[in-house]
């Protein structure tokens, strides 16, 4: 029975290195995924406040990433480009562009 134990020496410390590495990696995912919908959030708001400003003729500069803004008619489109762990985020809003309803 001692020859069986003494083969067994360290496994546990093994085991126990593979499942906190695995624990490290299984948070570190979950953490990456919470950053990308925190990301998505601010594309969302970010696409929000240029078609907004856009629509009433104020300019709009972006904390970070990029704004692009197309005009159709009376609708105002912006689209927020953010970058983010996984890859860039995109978010999309519509306005109706109020300088238009104003004019004559």
């Amino acid at each position: 029975m001692r020859r069986w134990a003494a083969d067994e020496h360290g496994s546990t410390t093994i085991e126990t290195a593979l499942g906190f590495s695995s624990l490290v990696l299984i948070f570190s995912l979950l953490l990456a995924g919470l950053m990308t919908v925190a990301t998505y959030i601010s594309a969302i708001d970010t696409a929000g406040a240029a078609a907004r400003a856009a629509a009433i003729g104020e300019p709009y500069t972006p904390s970070r990433g990029e704004v692009i803004i197309e005009e159709s008619g009376a609708k105002i489109t912006a689209t927020a480009t953010i970058p983010s762990f996984f890859g860039a985020i995109s978010a999309h809003a519509v306005f109706v562009n109020e300088q238009s309803l104003t004019q004559p």
